[in-house]
């Protein structure tokens, strides 16, 4: 069943009138309306571009959190081979908001890590949304530890509205975790790329995609904090979420003239839910491409160039 976000509720009226009329052909096998349910088909396709063809920051929210996107689990196991996980951060538990381990992309070893928010209610809990415990983020560290250790490249997928912000969590040191993963990405003397597929949101997202190359889906969102949460600071209102977001240059076109971004992949035509095996294809073309061009560099030209990539972050869009 098609999930509509709030915007697309005309096209919905559109595309359901179009399967009421197919099904009442499958029913009755005089009725001819395949002309008219074609008509309804054209007019959905031309309404669906135009909805899309200039989404706004909170529009792009929505597309970013639609439950029918792909995720991390997703990628893996389409574009992965022999996909072995690593669980646990030995020292606390493993959490499953995190997804990592060795794989192969094409005949490349690598070590894929990346945030897993779950496809239904069940694993929805059981992978707390999304959102990483620092056992999580230490088990990252781990991972990117042993990447280091053997010279595999690291892939990061982003998907998360930000860490886990519960008291264990907090007791359990979230912040330091954040802050060491963070530090990790940087010292790592292996190639590092990180894909944006849905939400970055917060420090949560910065531990994973302080690499050497960034990309984001089009319509994929990346800030410092939610608009509801920036809105919920700044205004005492929640509601204000559409105000935040325009102010908070969370969109990947805005990210990328900014310096924060090095490219965008582009999504079907209504969001990488329409189209999920296009989507996960572009996906693992793109990081076949940064993993090529960085290609011929060493251990402190990978360090070096990480680095004076976060220094350099925000110049560009301020020098134009």
């Amino acid at each position: 069943m098609t999930h509509y976000l709030e915007f697309e509720k005309p096209l919905a009226e559109i595309e359901g009138k179009a399967e009421e009329l197919r099904a009442m052909a499958r029913a009755s096998e005089e009725m001819d309306v395949d002309k008219e349910a074609e008509a309804l088909d054209r007019k959905a396709a031309d309404l669906l571009a135009e909805l899309y063809k200039k989404l706004d920051p909170w529009r792009k929210c929505l597309v970013a959190r639609h439950p029918g996107r792909p995720h991390c689990k997703d990628y893996i196991e389409a574009l992965f081979r022999e996909y072995t996980p690593l669980a646990g951060d030995r020292n606390f538990a493993d959490d499953h908001a995190v997804m990592g381990g060795l794989a192969r992309l094409g005949d490349q070893p690598v070590v894929v890590i990346g945030h897993e928010k779950g496809h239904d209610t069940k694993t929805r809990i059981e992978r707390n949304f999304g959102m990483a415990r620092p056992e999580g983020y230490r088990k990252a560290i781990r991972l990117m530890d042993l990447a280091d250790r053997f010279n595999l490249p690291v892939v990061t997928l982003v998907d998360t509205p930000g860490a886990y912000p519960g008291k264990g969590a907090e007791e359990r040191g979230q912040s330091e975790a954040i802050a060491r993963a963070t530090e990790k990405c940087l010292q790592i003397g292996v190639p590092l790329v990180s894909v944006i597929i849905g939400e970055g949101g917060s420090g949560g997202a910065v531990a994973f995609a302080t690499a050497n190359r960034v990309a984001m889906l089009e319509h994929s969102i990346y800030s410092v904090i939610s608009p509801e949460g920036c809105a919920s600071i700044l205004w005492k209102d929640a509601e204000k979420m559409r105000e935040a977001a325009e102010a908070l240059r969370l969109t990947a076109q805005d990210l990328e003239r900014l310096g924060v971004i090095d490219r965008i992949i582009d999504e079907p035509v209504g969001g990488a839910q329409r189209d999920r095996e296009a989507t996960i294809a572009a996906v693992g073309a793109t990081i076949g491409a940064m993993l090529d061009g960085l290609d011929g560099l060493d251990r402190e030209g990978l360090i070096q160039d990480r680095r004076t990539k976060f220094l350099d972050m925000g110049t560009k869009g301020l020098a134009a």
